[in-house]
C-alpha cells in the first residue's frame, strides 16, 4: 500500500539529470526562475544544457550572462526564443539577436512576472497600461477603462518551469530567500510540470506552513543542490577613504 510518506519522498530525485529525464523535449516553452544571476536553478539549467534538448522558447526575467545560467544554453544554440525584460549582461544574446540567429519578445518586467502569475492562476489575459504607445502595444488589443488605455497581455503558461528554492521539504512546499523570491514564485505556478532544486531539504512537516512561499501541489520534481555556484553577475566596488570610516 503507498503511503503519504512514500508519494512525497517521489518528488525527491537523485540529481538534476534524472529530474528532468522523460520530460523535456525539443520545442518546449519554459518559465525559468530568478533575477540577474540570484535564484536561478543553476543545475537545472545545466542539466538542460546536457539534455541536448533544441528549439527551445524560455520566458525569464533576463537570459544569464555569458556561459552561466541561461547563457550556457544560448553559447550551445538550444534556445530559438527569448522572452525576457533584460538582456544587457550577456554578449552572445547580443550576437545572436543582431545576426537575427535568436528571436526576442521584450516585456517589460512586470507584465513579464504577472503573465506568469496569470497563467499559474487560470486567468487567459489582462489588461495593463504599461507599453501603451510603444512597440510594446504593437499587434496587441487596446481598451478604455475610466479614460485611460489599456493593453491586453496574455497569461503565460509553460510547459515546463525550472525554479530554485532555498529550502523545501520532500513533499515539494519550496520557501525563497531574498531577491530570489521575485520570479521564482509566478514561474513555478505557471508550468504545467514544475521541477524545482533546493540547497536544504527537510522531511514534510519540519517547514512553517506560513513561511511557504510555493505549496507543493505545484511541484512535481525536486532535487538537491547543497553546494550551489553562487555567481555575481556584475562586481561593483568603490574606493574606501579612510578619513570616512567611523
Amino acid at each position: 500500500m503507498e503511503t503519504s510518506s512514500s508519494v512525497a519522498r517521489s518528488k525527491l530525485y537523485p540529481d538534476a539529470a534524472s529530474a528532468l529525464a522523460g520530460i523535456v523535449r525539443d520545442g518546449m516553452l519554459l518559465a525559468v526562475g530568478g533575477f540577474g544571476l540570484c535564484g536561478i536553478p543553476e543545475a537545472l539549467l545545466a542539466a538542460l544544457k546536457e539534455s541536448g534538448v533544441r528549439g527551445l522558447t524560455i520566458a525569464s526575467n533576463n537570459a544569464g550572462v555569458d556561459n552561466w545560467g541561461i547563457g550556457l544554453l544560448l553559447a550551445t544554440r538550444q534556445v530559438r526564443k527569448m522572452i525576457a525584460s533584460y538582456v544587457g549582461e550577456n554578449a552572445e544574446f547580443e550576437r545572436q539577436f543582431l545576426c537575427g540567429e535568436l528571436e526576442v519578445e521584450f516585456c517589460p518586467q512586470g507584465t513579464l512576472a504577472e503573465r506568469m502569475r496569470a497563467g499559474g492562476a487560470g486567468i487567459p489575459g489582462f489588461y495593463t497600461r504599461t507599453g501603451v504607445g510603444t512597440v510594446v502595444a504593437e499587434g496587441k488589443e487596446h481598451k478604455e477603462f475610466d479614460g485611460q488605455t489599456y493593453i491586453l497581455e496574455r497569461g503565460l503558461v509553460a510547459d515546463l518551469a525550472l525554479v530554485k528554492a532555498w529550502k523545501a521539504d520532500t513533499a515539494g512546499n519550496l520557501i525563497y530567500r531574498r531577491t530570489a523570491r521575485n520570479f521564482n514564485p509566478a514561474a513555478a505556478t505557471s508550468g504545467r510540470m514544475t521541477v524545482a532544486e533546493a540547497e536544504i531539504i527537510v522531511q514534510p512537516g519540519e517547514l512553517d506552513p506560513d513561511q511557504i512561499h510555493t505549496p507543493g501541489i505545484f511541484v512535481h520534481r525536486l532535487v538537491h543542490n547543497p553546494n550551489p555556484e553562487k555567481r555575481i553577475e556584475q562586481v561593483t566596488i568603490r574606493d574606501g577613504n579612510p578619513s570616512e570610516a567611523h
